[in-house]
C-alpha cells in the first residue's frame, strides 16, 4: 500500500491489512478474554516467542492487532503498540525503557498530565533535565554519559512552541540515543515523524486520530530508525531474533503486560472507524484555525496569539518547513487584560468549555487555572504560559459561524 496516497491508506487499511473475515470492510471486535489451544506446544510456543498469536487479552487481543497494524502502516514502522489511553502509552513506554541511574532529557513546555509523569520518573531515580527544545544547543548541553532519551511534543499544548525536530534527531543519532516524539498534535499526515528521523513516536488516539471525543486510547510506534543493540537496557529475556524488535517487545512484556492499561476491544473498533477521516478532518481543522488565527491577530482586545501558522510566530519557519498540509488546530490567546478569561468563555455560545482536544467540535478552557493548576506559577512562566491564556482546539464547524461566535462574545465587552 506504500504507492497510495495517505487517504487512500487510511480508508483501505483495515481492510487490506487485516482481512476481516466474511468480506467485510471493517474488523470485528474480539471480546474473548482467553484463547484456547487444541494442542499445548501452541500455548508454550508462544508464551515463549516462538510464534505469534494471542493468549489473554491484556497482552494481544485480534482486535487490538487489527488497529496496531493499520497505525503502524500509516507512520512506516516496525511495530505498533496500543494502550488504554496516551498516558498509558507514554509512562509504560518511559517505565519499560528506563532505570534507575539513567538520565532523560525531556522538554521543557510538556503538556501538564505528562509534566506530572515525569516528575514521579526523578521519584523513582531516573535523572530528568528540562530543555527548551527549540534550541538545539540548549538539549546539547544537557547531555550527559548516562543520557538515554530524549522526549518532546512536535507542537507544544498549549504555547505552541515548535521543537527543532531535525536537529534533536541528528543529535540523537550521533549519541545513540532514543528520541521519543509525542506526535498528539500534529498526526500524519501533517507530520512524518520517520521521515525527521523519530525513534518513537507516541500519540493520543483519543484526541485528532478518532476524532469524536468518544473514545479513548493511546499508541506507540517504533519507527525502525533506532538500533537497539546499542542501548544497555534491554533485558536478556527479551533480545528476540529479530533485532529491530527488541525495543518494542520490552514494552510489550513490561510496559503493557505487566502494567495492563489495555485498550478494549471496543475502543480499538470505535478508533480505526474515526481514523478513516483523519487526513479530511485535519484538512478543515487546520483551515479553520489558520483562518480563526489571523482574525483574532487582528481584534483590539486580543493581547497576543500563539499558532505556528502566523509569520510572527518564534518558530513559523521551523513549522513551515516540518510540517505539511497546515500548522495545526491548536491555538491559544492572551485577552486585554480587562477581560476575565472566564467571563469570556462564560459569553461564547457556541464554542465548548472543556478540557479536551483534537475533536470535530471547536473547544476552549482557561489553561493556568485548569490543566496547568498543579504546575504552579514559576513553571507556568518556564512554560511560556501567561496566567490569563485561553486555549482553542478548533473544530470543524463552518468558519463565518466560529467567528460569529467570537463576535458575539466580544461585543459583552466593549
Amino acid at each position: 500500500m506504500n504507492n497510495k496516497g495517505f487517504t487512500t491508506r487510511q480508508v483501505h487499511a483495515d481492510r487490506l491489512l487485516n482481512q476481516p473475515e466474511h468480506g467485510a470492510v471493517h474488523t470485528g471486535t474480539t471480546n474473548s478474554v482467553l484463547y484456547a489451544f487444541e494442542d499445548a506446544q501452541g500455548i508454550i510456543d508462544v508464551f515463549q516467542g516462538k510464534k505469534a498469536g494471542h493468549v489473554y487479552s491484556r497482552s494481544s487481543s485480534g482486535s487490538i492487532a487489527a488497529l496496531q497494524n493499520i497505525l503502524n502502516e500509516l507512520e512506516g514502522g516496525a511495530g505498533a503498540l496500543c494502550f488504554a489511553t496516551g498516558m498509558a502509552a507514554i509512562s509504560s513506554t518511559l517505565l519499560s525503557l528506563l532505570k534507575a541511574g539513567d538520565h532523560i532529557i525531556v522538554s521543557q513546555y510538556l503538556f501538564g498530565n505528562t509534566r506530572c509523569f515525569v516528575d514521579t520518573l526523578a521519584d523513582l531515580g531516573i535523572q530528568v533535565s528540562f530543555a527548551d527544545v527549540t534550541s538545539i544547543e540548549d538539549v546539547q548541553a544537557l547531555y550527559q554519559p548516562n543520557t538515554r532519551i530524549v522526549f518532546s511534543e512536535t507542537v507544544a499544548n498549549p504555547a505552541t512552541q515548535v521543537a527543532d525536530v531535525q536537529a534533536i534527531s541528528q543529535f540523537c543519532r550521533e549519541k545513540s540515543l532514543l528520541f521519543i516524539i509525542d506526535n498528539t498534535m500534529t498526526p500524519p499526515p501533517l507530520f512524518n515523524a520517520k521521515a525527521a528521523g523519530a525513534s518513537i513516536v507516541i500519540s493520543s488516539l483519543t484526541k485528532y486520530v478518532s476524532g469524536h471525543g468518544n473514545v479513548l486510547g493511546g499508541v506507540m510506534v517504533d519507527l525502525g530508525t533506532f538500533d537497539w543493540t546499542t542501548y544497555p537496557n534491554i533485558k536478556p529475556g527479551y533480545q528476540v531474533a529479530d533485532k529491530g524488535q527488541w525495543g518494542i517487545t520490552q514494552v510489550k512484556k513490561k510496559g503493557l503486560r505487566d502494567m495492563g492499561a489495555t485498550l478494549a476491544p471496543g475502543s480499538a473498533h470505535a478508533i480505526a472507524t474515526g481514523l478513516e477521516t483523519l487526513s479530511l478532518r485535519m484538512q478543515r481543522n487546520c483551515e479553520n484555525a489558520m483562518k480563526l488565527a489571523t482574525w483574532l491577530d487582528s481584534h483590539p482586545l486580543v493581547e497576543k496569539v500563539y499558532y505556528p501558522g502566523l509569520a510572527e510566530h518564534p518558530q513559523h519557519y521551523t513549522a513551515r518547513e516540518m510540517l505539511s498540509g497546515g500548522y495545526g488546530a491548536i491555538l491559544s490567546l492572551d485577552l486585554v487584560d480587562r477581560i476575565s478569561p472566564r467571563d469570556f468563555l462564560n459569553a461564547l455560545e457556541l464554542v465548548i468549555c472543556a478540557t479536551h482536544l483534537g475533536d470535530n467540535r471547536t473547544l476552549a478552557l482557561p489553561v493556568a487555572s485548569t490543566i496547568f493548576f498543579e504546575n504552579g506559577l514559576e513553571e507556568r512562566q518556564k512554560m511560556g504560559i501567561s496566567e490569563g491564556m485561553i486555549r482553542l482546539s478548533v473544530g470543524i464547524e463552518d468558519t463565518d459561524d466560529l467567528v460569529a461566535d467570537f463576535t458575539q462574545a466580544f461585543g459583552q465587552f466593549n
